[in-house]
């Protein structure tokens, strides 16, 4: 039976369908349009979805869709199996945890470190016994290029190009590019090289809007065999959540 899975982030809306452990489709919205899940719905014949919410302010739109199908909210408690020691799992984001779950449910006999590059990246290790224990948040690749722009006078707002890979800029523009992508690589290459040093974290997944230019890069560098990307890692873990939860 199809289910229907949303994750509601920061800056947009990820939408899938699947039917058992299998994604059938996927889309992403921008804003906050009804139309693509009310097609979803009809297509698939849908009776029931999961969703999970970092945006609390974007949930009105799923009104209408509860009132066709069986919508349930995810929840920290539907965390199946996984030893949880983060030592405020109440502060644990939504979306890490699900992320973490999509890891387990794709290696679940691996280490995993979940690399989500997003509106921030976040850094989340789980082992092969299910043991999570913590991770790492900082700035995503957008909120550096507006902080420069934000907290000076005098910088201009720079957009990311995923085709720069110039050790230093030679103008304003580009000396902001290769110090925020940059850095940015050297702190991803670091987190990664940091755990494989402690030899538990075999499998570094990327996902969220800016993986793709972490894949490019990273995919040809001295950590290649690590890399796996999988843009719908959150969702993934999302619908194995529900699955679980409600055998």
């Amino acid at each position: 039976m199809a289910r229907l899975v949303i994750d509601i982030g920061n800056t947009s809306v990820k939408i899938a369908v699947f039917d058992g452990p299998n994604l059938i489709e996927a889309g992403q919205l921008d804003t906050l349009d009804e139309s693509l899940p009310q097609q979803l719905i009809t297509k698939y014949q849908i009776t029931d979805g999961v969703f999970s919410s970092v945006n609390r302010q974007s949930e009105g739109w799923l009104g209408p869709l509860a009132e066709q199908i069986t919508l349930t909210r995810f929840e920290r408690t539907m965390a199946g199996s996984l030893q949880n020691h983060y030592r405020t799992p109440q502060t644990l984001g939504l979306d890490r945890l699900a992320g973490i779950l999509g890891a387990r449910h794709l290696y679940p006999q691996s280490n995993n470190l979940v690399v989500d590059a997003g509106t921030c990246i976040t850094y989340d290790g789980v082992d092969a016994g299910a043991n999570y224990y913590g991770g790492s948040i900082s700035p995503g690749l957008n909120m550096r290029y507006k902080a420069l722009q934000y907290y000076t006078s005098a910088l201009p707002l720079v957009t990311a190009d995923a085709g720069f890979n110039n050790f230093y800029g030679y103008d304003t523009a580009t000396a902001i590019r290769s110090g925020v992508q940059n850095g940015v690589l050297y702190e991803v290459q670091g987190f990664i090289q940091n755990y494989i040093q402690e030899g538990i974290y075999p499998n570094i997944i990327l996902t969220g809007g800016d993986s793709v230019f972490l894949d490019t890069v990273l995919k040809n560098s001295i950590f290649a065999g690590y890399i796996k990307t999988e843009p719908h890692l959150v969702l993934i873990g999302l619908n194995a959540a529900i699955q679980e939860h409600n055998d």
